[in-house]
């Protein structure tokens, strides 16, 4: 019978790891300033003078996209747990594709504003939609960079699950579901503003 252990061995068992814990703070004040800034959208829509015009097709397109890496990731990160190191490799590398895919996508959405006639400095609300989708695009870039650096690990590194490698992994797929998230909210939020 195993003895118990100690309250000092309970505590560092169940300690979150503090990287961990800055993902989730940064995480947060993400959060905080896309309130931030869809509540400025709303406050301003209702002062008047503002365009009405519909969201490109476009960007329905980019919102199956970002889902789909999601899922993908989760996948990868699934069977990297269990083991099946080819699944892993190949699930990452899709979520990787999606999400640079997810990048275009925006992209052809903010040409599709332009030749609606919405450009960046015609209306508040054409301003406002460039903006939050660009800085939601910049957080992409980041989330981005973590997926292409667990693929890098992925294909260069021996194949192994350790607790630092589950972290990391962990930490990615954390930052990536929030942004997917929070992306899937900024659509509907302006779908249902216009």
């Amino acid at each position: 019978m195993n003895a118990p252990a100690t309250r000092v061995e309970y505590n560092r068992r169940n300690k979150i790891p503090a990287a961990k814990f800055a993902l989730w703070v940064a995480c947060a004040s993400i959060t905080m300033m896309f309130a931030a800034l869809t509540s400025s959208y709303i406050v301003r829509r209702a002062a008047g003078n503002w365009l009405e015009f519909p969201l490109p097709k476009v960007f329905l397109i980019s919102t199956i996209d970002i889902v789909l890496s999601s899922v993908a990731l989760h996948l990868a990160y699934r069977a990297f747990k269990n083991g099946r190191e080819q699944a892993y490799k190949i699930l990452l590398s899709v979520a990787l594709i999606l999400g640079f895919a997810f990048l275009l996508l925006q992209y052809q959405g903010w040409m599709a504003l332009q030749n609606m006639g919405v450009m960046m400095t015609t209306n508040p609300s054409g301003s406002f939609v460039y903006v939050i989708s660009g800085v939601h695009a910049a957080h992409i870039l980041g989330g981005i960079a973590a997926i292409l650096v667990a693929v890098l690990h992925a294909f260069v590194l021996p194949f192994r699950v350790t607790e630092q490698r589950k972290l990391r992994f962990e930490l990615t797929l954390t930052y990536w579901h929030f942004v997917d998230f929070l992306w899937v909210y900024l659509f509907f939020f302006f779908i249902t503003q216009s």
